[in-house]
């Protein structure tokens, strides 16, 4: 047994081998640019907008809404628009995309195949041409406008481009994906025995989801809701475009302190504090697969 549990550490220094100069790679060009940026944020900005050697926790105050003339909402309210708007683009990616990885679980092997390449197509085009396409179809003179209007949704003659409901539909649209092939993945491998016993034993349709098959949807539930939650609450392009430049999120404000403003080290602030939020996020998701494969483990043990 010794001998069996010691041959795992070689054959792991070989494989590690060749992943030598993808790490090498991620640590130049990934984390150390990280490193400076998460270094910049404490520093100052000078009079000409260079970056300046004084050390500083102001910006990370300023973000908290505490500036030189007192306490200021803004920036609070930014990232908590942020926040709520990606818990949102994820809650309506989740409802549309439950019921559409169990009709593509249901379906014959080649028409899986099909529905799979569909639900990707999105991906073919750019991000930005596609944004650009729904101000186009969310216009004042698109039918899904007019029908807005008619059902007393909008005034008459104006668009649901721009505002707030045609951000939230480009984010649906753009993060739908995500969310799908994770959920899809998980129904995929679903124990259907344990819903057939949970209905034999009288539970209703709810029950049967909630208690046995809801636990089985956690991995791929998890990761799709991270998968969309942390980029939307990121986004500039679909916000600046489809939001007429009114809806502000972090990364619209990232984007201006790195550009007009030229104010590096709160944009890096900013910047390092999506970053804290996309950690703690794949923190999150890291407690909750292996509290799931430690519940998987001590129902088989």
């Amino acid at each position: 047994m010794s001998r069996a549990r010691a041959e795992p550490a070689p054959i792991r220094s070989r494989a590690a081998l060749p992943a030598v100069p993808g790490a090498i790679w991620l640590l130049f060009f990934l984390v150390l640019p990280l490193l400076c940026i998460a270094a910049i944020s404490f520093l100052t900005r000078g009079d000409a907008g260079e970056v300046a050697g004084r050390f500083t926790t102001g910006n990370y105050k300023r973000l908290l809404g505490f500036g030189l003339l007192g306490f200021d909402p803004l920036y609070p309210q930014i990232l908590l628009r942020s926040l709520a708007i990606g818990f949102a683009s994820a809650a309506c990616c989740l409802g549309a995309a439950l019921p559409m990885a169990f009709f593509i679980a249901s379906l014959p092997g080649r028409w899986k195949n099909l529905a799979l390449t569909l639900v990707v197509i999105p991906f073919w085009t750019n991000l930005l041409i596609r944004t650009y396409a729904w101000q186009l179809l969310l216009g004042p003179e698109s039918p899904l406008s007019k029908v807005a209007a008619g059902a007393g949704f909008i005034a008459s003659g104006d668009g649901l481009h721009p505002g707030m409901t045609a951000v939230m539909i480009g984010m649906v649209c753009d993060f739908l994906p995500f969310m799908v092939l994770p959920l899809y993945a998980s129904v995929e491998k679903l124990d259907w025995t344990l819903a057939e016993a949970a209905a034999d034993l009288g539970a209703n349709a709810w029950n049967v989801f909630r208690h046995a098959l809801l636990p089985q949807l956690w991995p791929g539930l998890a990761a799709g809701f991270l998968l969309v939650f942390l980029p939307a609450t990121g986004q500039f392009v679909i916000p600046d475009l489809l939001g007429g430049a009114k809806t502000l999120l972090l990364g619209n404000v990232i984007q201006q302190q790195f550009g007009p403003s030229r104010d590096w080290p709160f944009g890096a602030a900013i910047a390092t504090t999506a970053l804290a939020l996309v950690l703690a996020g794949m923190w999150l998701h890291a407690r909750i697969a292996r509290a799931t494969v430690e519940r998987e483990e001590g129902v088989l043990g």
